[in-house]
């Protein structure tokens, strides 16, 4: 079920702000709480100056959320992320400005960018990337205004396909201000181009495309001399009176915006005079440019009119005024009361509401991007709070994803090592973390306990008293103790040391849990579109057919834990029942023990090999090798025969791919303790400790 929608559009001046006013009326009639979001907002500052779309939404529906609360950024602090390279900044502030939202409301409409001041194919691209990240469904709106119907269909045929290039969800699209409107859609829906989606046409009315006095009062900056209480009259055309007073007024038509240079007494008695007529045109206003005002005695005869019209005054000129007229786009604001009652009655004679609701709330987005994984497994990891151990207190990187964690307030954090070399390292680095836990481990009060119970452990493997306080005086025991003994609830380590030097720990006395004798570990693989699950990359160099078994279930079970749906594939380079080998017989015997595994402890578990990895990825290869298959094609745990085998693969997709690699993820031990590699980043860090802290509510029960 979504519980969210993208307005996007084809281009600028299409007509979002009427469809998104149109969507709140129709979602506000069947939920409580709903909010409205822009990632980007066409304003240089969130000073006096509101986004026009928020600032409509909000007053209008008094939405009791605010307005800051109702933006990712300003389209002046966006280019600067973009221009530093800083894009996946971008889109993760995004992302977290949203979810703040939806944590509170029951849906989170969201409206995409205005295609102003920057090239469309990059505006494509964002609001897709965008609306990918935030999980959304799509509407797209497309400008029919003054095109035909082949013109308009060849714009929406380029913007689903690059919508569709980004894997979003089109669910609906709107052709805005058409007088083709039947016939677009009758196309449309003949060649397939919205098969999966409603398309409506709404038509052009000229009310809501032209703009009042007011809008272009204020978009001129003008002065308003007279008619001020009557800035609400709509501007149907606008002309530039500079000929003799006959030629200028057979040119005059109704809703006209005369513009004229101030001084011209002879334009404004005339249409004034105008007003008052029965066979003259009535006009919209008039515009005094050059920042010439009428003289004393023409203001009196003005004055005297009772029939007055507005009359601003701008300081440019007439030529430079005209254009800028020009460039005004009409807009619909919350006191307009005609505008507001026209475009919601436009809305609802143009769109089923009961369907196009349906088709909303019932579209499921399967698109997972690597930042909605990452924001996820914070949010998940921050209740209840667990308590992480880090043995590497003063290395940098460890110690700056401590205060991104600190100050996200995802865990409780305790970092092992000396007290003034931690200190000094985060004063240098310039963190902020008060308070964090620090214990030097051989003067804790833990260390002979610790010692001790580490010696009755491992006695009958020839270990001393001594020899238990010399090991133990290494922050991995140390550390991996603490988890043993409940007085921290998991342990991630590995960014200095090597995967032994960690693991070995656990290996001796956290051993695995009921029922296994395998650890292994598995990698969260980021797609552009999806999150898979590969094991086993970091831990066991040649499974047999058990291990092997025992690696599927822990994966599946894995995936399941951090809400992806398991369906394990064993690869081999074999698919069915085609192939021989030594390899490809130890991958069917482990998938004949994986099922009987799973007969008993996950009876509903989706498990299929040998099958080649192109067919378990690909539905179109999976059509041809196994037609019947729950797995092939939709394989969502990648299960390697071997770590030859896993690693270069991961590596492989990571790379070419420009995939996000999480992990390894241990898997099989009493107690969560993840392993980092020595060339991890700090939000590597950051998400396995997040990892760390689902693991250990799961444990937990």
């Amino acid at each position: 079920m979504a519980e969210n929608l993208y307005v996007t559009a084809t281009e600028s001046k299409s007509g979002k702000s009427l469809i998104s006013l149109g969507l709140m009326e129709m979602l506000l009639r069947n939920l409580d709480k709903v909010a409205f979001f822009r990632p980007l907002i066409n304003v240089d500052s969130a000073g006096f100056i509101k986004d026009h779309d928020l600032n409509l939404i909000s007053e209008y529906y008094k939405l009791d959320i605010p307005y800051e609360k109702m933006y990712g950024y300003t389209r002046a602090e966006a280019g600067s992320l973009i221009s530093q390279g800083k894009y996946q900044e971008l889109l993760e502030g995004i992302v977290e400005k949203y979810n703040e939202l939806e944590q509170k409301c029951d849906f989170v409409l969201c409206e995409g960018t205005d295609f102003s001041g920057s090239t469309s194919a990059f505006e494509f691209d964002i609001n897709a990337d965008i609306a990918n990240n935030l999980g959304c469904p799509v509407l797209l709106v497309a400008n029919g205004f003054n095109r035909t119907a082949k013109e308009t269909i060849q714009a929406i045929e380029m913007s689903l396909e690059s919508l569709g290039e980004k894997g979003c969800n089109v669910v609906c699209t709107i052709v805005n201000r058409t007088d083709r409107g039947g016939r677009i859609v009758k196309e449309m829906k003949e060649t397939g181009l919205t098969a999966d989606q409603l398309v409506y046409a709404f038509p052009d009315v000229k009310m809501l495309a032209n703009p009042t006095v007011g809008e272009i009062a204020r978009s001129l900056n003008a002065k308003v001399l007279y008619g001020e209480n009557l800035l609400n009259r709509h501007v149907e055309n606008f002309g530039v009176a500079a000929m003799q007073l006959r030629n200028c007024l057979s040119r005059i038509e109704n809703g006209d915006l005369v513009i004229t240079p101030g001084d011209r007494a002879d334009i404004i008695v005339a249409c004034l005079s105008a007003l008052s007529s029965t066979s003259m045109p009535t006009i919209a206003g008039l515009i005094l440019t050059g920042g010439l005002l009428p003289e004393e005695p023409i203001r009196k005869l003005i004055e005297g009119f009772s029939n007055i019209v507005p009359i601003l005054s701008v300081k440019e000129n007439t030529f430079e005024a005209a254009r800028e007229v020009d460039n005004v786009h009409a807009v619909i604001s919350p006191d307009n009361t005609r505008k507001l009652t026209q475009a919601l009655e436009v809305f609802e004679k143009n769109t089923n509401r009961d369907e196009l609701r349906e088709k909303i709330v019932q579209t499921k987005i399967s698109v997972v991007t690597p930042k909605m994984f990452e924001y996820q497994l914070l949010q998940r990891a921050r209740f209840p709070k667990q308590h992480i151990v880090l043995p590497e207190g003063d290395e940098e990187r460890i110690l700056q994803a401590v205060e991104i964690l600190t100050r996200r307030e995802v865990v409780d954090l305790t970092l092992l090592g000396s007290e003034n070399k931690i200190k000094n390292k985060i004063c240098q680095l310039g963190l902020q973390m008060n308070g964090i836990k620090i214990i030097e481990v051989q003067n804790s009060d833990l260390f002979d306990e610790y010692a001790r119970t580490y010696y009755e452990l491992r006695k009958q493997k020839g270990i001393t008293l001594e020899n238990a306080r010399d090991i133990m005086e290494d922050p991995s025991y140390f550390g991996t103790m603490m988890v043993y003994k409940g007085q921290a609830d998991g342990m991630v380590s590995g960014s200095i040391h090597t995967t032994r030097n960690t693991l070995r720990p656990s290996f001796e006395f956290v051993k695995t849990k009921p029922g296994f004798k395998t650890i292994s570990s598995v990698f969260f693989m980021c797609l552009a579109d999806r999150v898979l699950v590969y094991g086993d990359c970091a831990v066991n160099p040649e499974p047999d057919a058990r291990q092997l078994a025992e690696i599927a279930i822990s994966s599946a079970h894995t995936a399941k834990t951090f809400g992806i749906e398991p369906r394990v594939a064993m690869l081999s380079y074999s698919t069915g029942e085609s192939g021989k080998g030594e390899i490809v017989e130890k991958v069917r015997e482990a998938t004949r023990i994986a099922k009987e595994i799973a007969e008993k402890s996950y009876p509903d578990l989706k498990l299929e090999g040998p099958l080649q990895y192109d067919a378990a990825f690909d539905p179109e290869v999976a059509k041809t090798m196994l037609p019947d298959s729950e797995v092939a094609g939709r394989a969502t745990v990648y299960i390697f025969p071997d770590l030859n085998t896993g690693n270069n693969t991961y590596k492989a997709v990571q790379r070419s791919a420009n995939a996000v690699a999480i992990g390894p993820v241990l898997q099989g031990l009493n107690r969560p303790v993840n392993d980092l590699s020595r060339g991890c980043t700090v939000p590597d860090i950051v998400n396995t400790v997040a990892i760390t802290a689902i693991q250990c509510q799961v444990d937990k029960g």
